[in-house]
């Protein structure tokens, strides 16, 4: 209004007038009514005023979305007994609409749902018949009552309604404010400060709401008198003493609220003192409720979020010295509500939130540039540069070059290059973060030094991040420490159950059970019930709620998660049972977190209420060894009487269960996908080794291995890959020499001989090396691989958590929708025209393998860059406002300022792990190679297997043009691929047969071009690109197999889906050594 529409009218030929300082909301509302909306519990910040005036004003029925029960908990005040509270779905809710319909009561709809019962329609849309005394629900006619109203509620933080009901209803925001939340955080914090202050502050508001409705409540009276008085009217003796007391009150109203002001003043400044605490506490929850971003269970509430503020204010050291009291309240709220947070947090996420909390807090501080801090979370790379030093990538060399733009790190690429020994020294140090840097770029600031240290080393970033906080906001930030049980079941309560994040293979029940009895809660004093939820316990569950709810007893619900349809009755009988029942009443649930956002059942309101802790497994190697041996005891080793032989595979299969747990944190390189293996697996197999030893003579090494690698562990894999990774893992474990003493099962830790129990424990804790990836038979670069993607991961997700008002929400100077029109109106200028399919079929004549590719390409090609333009056009018309802007339009919007590939475009694309910015500079090479080749559709002199959106069908083309020419049947072909020694460059035709492809890497080792072997990779060169590849096709039993390794080829490094084909690569060392080094060949990278 202020910023747009007033400088427009005035500025017109002819401008249109305005009083100045003229505020709207006058003209809909008063002092009056907004004095007593406060009264009646409204929060006293602006935004909420502007909700009420629309509420009570508007024509259509108001829709709150109120995440934070804010405004319905005004609602519940303002009407009182004349409100009829109900929710879609329970018993009976349509008589109780059809009574208030008949009656003109108010009825308020709470907690709904994105989709509205269909019953309701005419209702909403207000579609009247009879002359407009009858509204039709379901097949009923019902009367309707003219002074009904209608107000809808959803708890819901962005629901996404059908354009119907947001036409027939007006939609109100009471989502809380930052600002909006500071001031009620402030009044909080000074109440318990300064009760004094606060306690005049409400009198004095109330004071001037009674002043406001007073003096509205006499100018109505006068306004009505005169305007009924007739003839002379000063005649009118009762009229003139009322115009008398009237100006006499109204003179002493105007004499007092100059005293007030005066005292609100100095309130107010005394007030001012406790802001920094507000504004951090509101800071706080922000950043909390932003959380779900990152897991569906992560959810909050204002309600348990000002219980832990207030705590947190009562708990702060006391200090005379206001200026230190306000500082202890600051850091005593951080850290209370960090410890709130965490426990409920996955490892995994924990460097997320304290990353983000420490940013948003220096921002907030203005003690970081808010330009600089973009930079390293979105980590803009200069596509195509080459490095002129050997011990930096091009990617990291992009970096560099994209940094020297900014003025603080101008010259940096000269420095490097200038001093290369020390800056190679600093690079290839083992922790650098913990180095200084070298030359005067030691002197920058901690997140200059962050800015640098992405480009150089992005696999130690999750390391420098934490030493960031660690200086920013102290060492309890960074220490990971689990809390006692008995200190979080402190903040459980009637109202508040305890709710357990459920982890493979952890069992967090065990302290409810132990705490309990401390307390006298047990299965024997029957005030203690645990109900294991599944097919048919729902009403058992119901029933234990209720009786524990009225004598005070403890309820344990497991698995949750298994009764999805009970949850939403579930919800509303813990929110029944927590009003009014016993002080000892306590509920504990637990539930399995979902793997995608869309398969998340929880309701918010359990969540949202509940204190949530998660519990996971022990990492690391040592640790999960000793846990797989944790399983079994000494009674367990004596129970086979072929004791060497049982003892022996019994420790093999415990450090077999270590190893493939743990693999999964090498993401893809571990396994293709994440498996739910867990201790049921080891204890079952143990118990069939021990049947296989007694029946059997001999061991049957190879019958146990294939019941192990098949069905027990097996059971759980989906991926060929994933299977012959675990087959191999046991041909390697399990086999006659391990009863030899020959056996290592990882470089350095030989099977141990036959031992009692303790002294396993005993030989794990003496002999097993340090944690590293040759434990499970990867290379070192398999860990820097994983710390890099870790690393992409947290800034990517912190990326995303950035607040997208005030400074975070521009960069360098531009809003975000001026930044993403630019990058838009960049994308459609360098998108070439696409190809003229007519013409393209018209030279490709002959039809060969080769060219129906070609088509099928260009074909898909099309496809891409047509949804590419039609997609920009419609959100530039969208940002320019020529049309409303939709979900799509508005995920697009969000996508391009990510600098991510937009959901709309990666169906119609290929597979790709790059950020928007590579992937179009990507797309627009394919295109090239694409039109270089169907100018003449003659075969390229090395074909760039990458380009392609379905390289098998290209590797399949090789087989059907030499299968033609020789008349072979196609089934009975295969590839060879002969790596050459050549590069790209050296090529000058396309082979006779077959074709050169190029544009490979490989992971988890290199290619030696003068022994034409797989070796080792070296130390920090992950993805290594191959020579040229010459594949040709010849008939199966001319296959060479000896001396081979299967390798699989992947489009990108998420391997699984994106699988290519197989290249038979030769190998001196065994073709297991890189089957569990996870060897493979990438298409990018």
């Amino acid at each position: 209004m202020a910023e747009t529409w007033r400088p427009y009218l005035s500025q017109l030929t002819v401008p249109i007038p305005a009083t100045p300082g003229l505020d709207p909301l006058t003209m809909l509302t008063d002092d009056a009514d907004i004095a007593t909306w406060q009264n009646e519990g409204l929060p006293a910040d602006r935004m909420s005023i502007e909700n009420a005036t629309i509420l009570t004003s508007c024509h259509r029925w108001p829709l709150m979305v109120d995440p934070q029960l804010q405004g319905i908990k005004w609602i519940k005040n303002k009407y009182g007994d004349h409100l009829h509270v109900i929710r879609i779905g329970q018993r009976g809710y349509l008589d109780a609409i059809e009574r208030a319909l008949a009656q003109g009561d108010v009825v308020l709809v709470e907690n709904l749902e994105e989709n509205l019962d269909p019953v309701l329609g005419p209702l909403l849309s207000r579609e009247t018949i009879k002359k407009g005394r009858y509204i039709k629900i379901g097949e009923k006619e019902c009367e309707y009552n003219p002074g009904f109203r209608l107000i809808l509620h959803t708890k819901l933080a962005s629901p996404h309604y059908q354009p119907e009901l947001q036409a027939q209803c007006t939609l109100i925001n009471f989502t809380v404010t930052r600002d909006g939340l500071e001031d009620q955080l402030l009044a909080a914090v000074v109440s318990m400060e300064r009760p004094d202050l606060e306690e005049l502050k409400s009198k004095l508001t109330k004071r001037q709401n009674c002043f406001k409705i007073t003096l509205k409540t006499l100018e109505d009276n006068l306004l009505s008198r005169l305007s009924s008085a007739s003839g002379n009217f000063l005649g009118d003796t009762e009229l003139v003493e009322n115009l008398e007391t009237t100006k006499w009150t109204a003179a002493d109203i105007v004499e007092k609220v100059k005293e007030s002001k005066v005292t609100e003043a100095k309130i107010n400044e005394a007030r001012e003192h406790y802001r920094p605490a507000a504004a951090r506490a509101s800071l706080l929850y922000f950043i909390m409720n932003d959380l779900n971003k990152i897991h569906p269970m992560y959810r909050f509430s204002l309600k348990a979020f000002s219980v832990v503020f207030q705590k947190a204010v009562v708990k702060a050291e006391p200090d005379d010295d206001l200026k230190l009291r306000v500082s202890n309240l600051i850091d005593n709220i951080t850290s209370s509500v960090f410890q709130y947070t965490t426990r409920g947090l996955f490892e995994c996420d924990k460097l997320t939130f304290i990353a983000q909390l420490a940013f948003q807090i220096l921002l907030r501080n203005k003690e970081i540039n808010p330009v600089e801090l973009d930079f390293l979370l979105r980590y803009p790379v200069q596509p195509v540069e080459t490095s002129p030093v050997e011990f930096l990538s091009n990617h990291s060399w992009g970096g560099i070059k994209s940094l020297c733009l900014m003025d603080e790190f101008r010259n940096l690429d000269r420095d490097i290059e200038g001093s290369a020994k020390r800056w190679k020294k600093f690079v290839e140090s083992e922790c650098p973060e913990k180095e200084k840097f070298p030359q005067e770029w030691k002197n920058k600031t901690s997140l200059q030094r962050l800015c640098i240290m992405r480009a150089l080393r992005p696999d130690r970033m999750t390391y420098a991040v934490r030493d960031f906080v660690e200086e920013k906001l102290g060492g309890m930030y960074v220490i990971g420490r689990s809390l006692d049980f008995a200190v979080s079941f402190e903040e459980t309560g009637p109202t508040t159950p305890m709710f357990f994040i459920l982890s493979p293979g952890v069992d967090p029940l065990k302290d409810v059970e132990k705490h309990g009895k401390k307390l006298g809660f047990t299965f024997d004093n029957k005030n203690f019930h645990n109900v294991s939820l599944g097919q048919g316990q729902e009403a058992m569950a119901e029933q234990v709620l209720d009786l524990a709810a009225k004598k005070g007893h403890w309820v344990i619900l497991q698995n949750i998660h298994l009764v999805a349809r009970w949850l939403s009755t579930l919800e509303k009988v813990l929110e029944q049972k927590a009003e009014g029942s016993h002080e000892n009443y306590r509920v504990f649930v637990s539930a399995e977190p979902s793997s995608t956002p869309e398969g998340h059942i929880i309701p918010q309101g359990i969540l949202e209420n509940s204190v949530k802790i998660t519990n996971e497994p022990p990492t690391g190697m040592h640790a999960n060894l000793h846990k797989a041996l944790d399983n079994f005891n000494q009674d367990t080793l004596e129970i086979c009487s072929r004791e060497n032989e049982f003892k022996s595979i019994l420790f093999v299969l415990c450090y077999f269960h270590a190893v493939v747990a743990e693999r999964r944190k090498f993401g893809p390189q571990g396994w293709n996908r994440s498996y739910p293996f867990n201790t049921g697996d080891l204890i079952i197999s143990v118990n069939v080794l021990f049947n296989y030893l007694e029946a059997n003579p001999k061991v049957p090494y190879d019958d146990i291995r294939y019941l192990f690698g098949e069905i027990m562990y097996g059971g759980h894999i989906t991926d060929d890959w994933d299977r012959h990774l675990c087959r191999t893992y046991l041909e390697e474990f399990i086999k006659p020499e391990m009863m030899e003493g020959d056996l290592c099962l990882a470089p350095g830790f030989p099977l141990p001989g036959n031992m009692d129990y303790n002294s396993y424990h005993q030989y794990i804790d003496d002999t097993l090396p340090a944690e590293s990836p040759y434990l499970y038979g990867l290379h070192p670069n398999a860990e820097i691989g994983f710390l890099t993607q870790n690393s992409q991961k947290l800034f990517r997700t912190v990326l995303e958590m950035q607040p997208r008002d005030g400074a975070a929400g521009e960069v360098a100077g531009m809003t975000r929708e001026e930044k993403v029109h630019t990058l838009l109106e960049e994308i459609i200028e360098k998108l070439p025209e696409e190809f003229n399919m007519a013409e393209v079929l018209g030279k490709a004549e002959e039809r060969t393998p080769y060219q129906v590719v070609a088509v099928q390409e260009c074909e898909r090609m099309n496809l891409l860059t047509q949804e590419i333009k039609r997609s920009l056009n419609e959100l530039s018309m969208g940002l320019k406002g020529e049309l409303t802007m939709t979900i799509e339009m508005e995920n697009l919007q969000n996508s391009i300022f990510l600098d991510m590939v937009p959901e709309t475009w990666t169906k119609l694309a290929y597979p790709s792990m790059s950020g928007l910015t590579l992937w179009f500079t990507d797309l627009l090479a394919r295109i090239k190679e694409l039109e270089a080749w169907t100018t003449d559709f003659v075969l390229p002199c090395a074909v760039w297997l990458t380009g392609f959106f379905n390289p098998q069908s290209f590797l399949t083309a090789i087989m059907q043009a030499m299968a033609r020419r020789n008349e072979w049947p196609l089934d009975n072909m295969s590839l060879q691929c002969d790596v050459t020694k050549k590069n790209r460059e050296d090529l000058t035709s396309p082979p006779r047969e077959g074709a050169y492809v190029h544009g490979l890497y490989m992971e988890g080792a290199r290619w030696n071009s003068q022994t034409g072997l797989i070796v080792d990779a070296r130390l920090k060169e992950l993805t290594p690109i191959m020579p040229v590849i010459f594949i040709r096709a010849i008939p199966v039993d001319k296959q060479e197999n000896t001396n081979m390794y299967q390798c699989p080829v992947y489009k990108t490094r998420q391997r699984g889906p994106t699988y290519v084909w197989t290249f038979n690569l030769k190998t001196k060392e065994k073709p297991s050594k890189w089957t569990l080094a996870g060897v493979a060949l990438l298409l990018q990278v």
